[in-house]
């Protein structure tokens, strides 16, 4: 008796498929040139399946109202930098005020970064996606 060098395995996959499906799953697996079962295995090891997302209409409704809050966070932080560009150029008189003025536009972007990771966690994990850019 002949023994292979190949793992024991012991669990079952069990589908159905259409005539066309199957057709097409026959035509490939002579193509490759292998067995069904090397097939399957090869697809599943080798192959990338990534998840569909789907957006909800409230999913998309919130996506909307959140694209027009991050574009008036982006106007309200370039309206703050030019103030403190201006305050910088006059110097010692509107220190305390330039400060406030740094200080604001910090909260802005922070504010900013904290919204757009709440609505990752709500409609998927986009927080990585988005960082302040104010």
């Amino acid at each position: 008796m002949r023994k292979y060098n190949t793992p024991h395995r012991r669990r079952v996959i069990k589908t159905r498929l259409t005539e066309e499906e199957y057709a097409e799953f026959s035509e490939r697996v002579s193509l490759c040139k292998m067995s069904q079962s090397e097939y399957i295995r090869q697809a599943l090891i080798k192959s990338s399946i990534r998840p569909v997302i789907t957006v909800s209409p409230v999913n998309d409704e919130l996506l909307s109202a959140v694209g027009k809050l991050t574009a008036e966070y982006g106007k309200i932080g370039g309206n703050l930098n030019q103030i403190a560009r201006c305050l910088n150029e006059y110097g010692a008189p509107y220190n305390a005020l330039s400060q406030e003025v740094r200080a604001a536009t910090a909260e802005l972007a922070a504010l900013k970064f904290e919204v757009l990771q709440k609505v990752g966690e709500a409609v998927g994990d986009y927080s990585n996606a988005w960082e302040p850019s104010i």
